[in-house]
């Protein structure tokens, strides 16, 4: 049980992360208590804590990351501990300080040990002392472009820069020549100060083909320390994560345990306590580097606790309250296999640039054994440009690899999000991949398998829009009366009282417009029932899902949720015009650089606007070579979606 003197509980963060501690801190009996910005007033994490108070602001800078707020917001909702999720400042020490200092506890490690790992480039030398194999790189104190130049020359092309304290894929750029180097920088330590408030970088050797297998340790004030078994976390894009699974395919009992062993010694080192990660990188021979180690809990937390049966936040908050592990290393358990998605709000197809708007449909799968899902969002929840993008997570647990993997498939397939983009479908390919059903990993595999996992968005079938059609048609019309089917009520043919029958109906998907024709006689092969949409043909029944919200028809066709709007094809063509040359924010953000200025000749490829949206930089590029006519935004600028921000005129 918890410690008498811990009965409310502070949770410095939002979203998913927030949710998920909160829930387990429920089922301890604790109180909760959740902080949100201006923004997030209304946000799922808000409206399920017992306590929640306002620190305004919000940008994360006014808000989540301002520690004096969160201080007061513990004092004034007399919370006795604070846990830091991930982000933020959970890997800040002056934080951990600062809450010690308030006589309050943290959930976290000692500051101390934040410090000694919580820098990249010390927890390098610190490794590099213990005698744990390294990367080639730099991670030293000078910062300046020409140190990191001459670093990247003796260590060779391609380098990889990070950011010293960051984490998440932030502040991180592959450079694969010298002509690119000073520009990455730039960006990398832009990125790191917006995201981290620390602009230091490292640089590294960039290694082809590794896998990412990090290892969960736990230690307690008691001078315990255990590993939780690995995970391997090879799937990603950007460097940030996208699919998780533990244990590690492939991976032999004994360099599972001497690379345990190396984390807990790690770990001890520095005098750990709470959950950590230590992460490493694996080659095809077996050899293993350390990267860095979280001190925190992980995103990818949910695969540890599928296949061990272990509450890791209960366990964070014993810890914290002086309690002992509860088990011994020969104990930990490691029964079945687990896999892990991140959904996000993007676009896949348009280089994952986050999705901003409202989730106007949202559908969670269905509960069941081996199915758990950890979400931050609701439907209605407004998505902001604010903070990062991930909606929540998908955990599958099985006996092994093959029943969790087809578990998460079907979890997808139930899984509906409409009112923006997500990666949806995007997860769905990578986990349907012949390749990955062989576990056949490592981080190149997204960029290996592009043109499957993100193909050309083709045309669309006649039975699409046929059923989209119908669909349309059947939703916003009045139930078929059952007692007359010759009444004119119970077809879908387009009926105008006084006017001839509608003969087609115009309709829009991803950018493809379609005039269906409408089969004002025949019965139709498609019915509406409830939220799904029924075919039966040559005595078999298909169903789709079908559901219609304002205006949009949201529905399930080939593994994918599709937004299907009728239009007016004359209206549209008048609307038609618009700035012809004007290049758009391609999404509500902040303009962080302008590049250009009017008048400026540019040639096509040429980066004119940088804008910031949800800890990222984006490049707005000229699509042609030009001369720039105008400039619709300044550096400061607060932009939304579709804004002209640069006129250009074709050269």
């Amino acid at each position: 049980m918890s410690h008498p003197t811990l009965t409310t509980l502070l949770v410095a963060n939002r979203g998913e992360i927030a949710c998920r501690v909160m829930r387990t801190a429920k089922a301890m009996g604790l109180t909760t208590v959740a902080v949100h910005s201006a923004t997030d007033r209304d946000a799922r994490h808000s409206r399920e804590a017992d306590i929640r108070v306002d620190l305004g602001g919000t940008k994360a800078a006014d808000s989540y990351l301002v520690i004096d707020k969160l201080i007061a917001a513990a004092k004034a909702s007399g919370a006795q501990a604070i846990h830091p999720g991930y982000g933020f400042l959970s890997e800040n020490a002056g934080f951990a300080r600062a809450i010690e200092q308030a006589g309050l506890i943290f959930l976290g490690p000692p500051a101390s040990a934040i410090d000694a790992m919580g820098s990249k480039s010390a927890a390098k030398a610190l490794m590099e002392a213990a005698g744990v194999p390294l990367v080639p790189g730099y991670h030293g104190d000078a910062q300046d472009l020409e140190t990191f130049r001459a670093a990247a020359e003796r260590i060779g092309y391609p380098v990889l820069l990070k950011a010293s304290a960051g984490g998440g894929g932030k502040g991180m750029k592959v450079v694969e020549q010298e002509s690119e180097l000073a520009d990455a920088l730039a960006s990398a330590q832009r990125e790191a100060q917006s995201s981290f408030g620390d602009a230091r970088m490292l640089v590294e050797k960039y290694v082809l083909k590794p896998r990412h297998v990090e290892i969960q340790v736990f230690a307690d004030q008691h001078g315990h320390c255990l590993y939780l078994n690995e995970r391997d976390c090879s799937i990603q894009r950007r460097h940030q994560k996208v699919v998780e699974e533990a244990p590690a395919p492939g991976l032999s009992a004994q360099l599972r345990q001497a690379m345990g062993e190396a984390a807990v010694r790690a770990a001890q080192a520095i005098g750990y306590v709470g959950a950590g990660t230590v992460e490493f990188l694996l080659d095809a021979r077996g050899e293993f580097f350390f990267m860095e180690m979280n001190t925190r809990l992980q995103v990818e937390h949910p695969v540890t606790e599928a296949i061990t049966g272990l509450d890791l936040v209960a366990w964070q908050i014993r810890v914290a309250c002086g309690e002992a592990l509860p088990i011994t290393q020969e104990q930990v358990p490691l029964v079945g296999h687990a896999i892990e998605v991140r959904l996000y709000a993007e676009d896949p197809a348009n280089d994952f640039l986050p999705a901003t708007g409202t989730l106007a449909l949202y559908r969670e799968s269905a509960p069941g054994e081996g199915r758990r899902v950890d979400s931050g969002v609701s439907e209605g929840d407004v998505i902001s440009p604010f903070y990062d993008p991930m909606l929540g997570k998908l955990i599958a647990w099985g006996q092994d690899r093959e029943q969790a993997r087809l578990r998460l498939l079907a979890m997808l397939d139930e899984f509906a999000i409409g009112g923006l983009k997500t990666n949806i479908a995007f997860l769905r390919r990578i986990l349907a991949h012949p390749a990955f059903a062989a576990a056949e990993l490592d981080t190149g595999f997204i960029g290996r398998h592009h043109e499957v996992l993100l193909p050309a968005t083709g045309e669309r079938p006649a039975m699409f829009w046929q059923a989209a059609a119908e669909a349309w048609l059947q939703s916003g019309s009045p139930r078929r009366r059952a007692d007359d089917g010759d009444s004119p009520w119970a077809h879908n043919n387009g009926l105008r009282l006084g006017l001839p029958a509608r003969s087609s109906l115009h309709l829009s998907c991803d950018g493809q417009d379609q005039a269906v024709a409408l089969q004002n006689s025949a019965p139709s092969a498609f019915q509406l029932l409830g939220e799904h949409l029924v075919q039966d043909q040559d005595g078999l029944r298909r169903r789709y899902l079908a559901i219609r919200r304002e205006g949009v028809l949201y529905l399930q066709w080939a593994g994918e949720l599709h937004a299907v709007t009728a239009f007016d094809p004359i209206a549209a063509a008048e609307a038609s015009h618009s700035h012809q040359g004007g290049l758009g924010a391609p999404m509500n953000g902040s303009i962080v650089r302008v590049l250009v200025e009017a008048g400026q000749t540019v040639e096509a490829g040429t980066a004119l606007v940088v804008l910031e949206a949800m800890k990222m930089e984006h490049s707005i590029r000229a699509p042609q070579a030009g001369t720039v006519k105008a400039l619709f935004c300044q550096e400061g600028d607060m932009v939304s979606e579709g804004r002209v921000l640069v006129e250009l005129e074709e050269r």
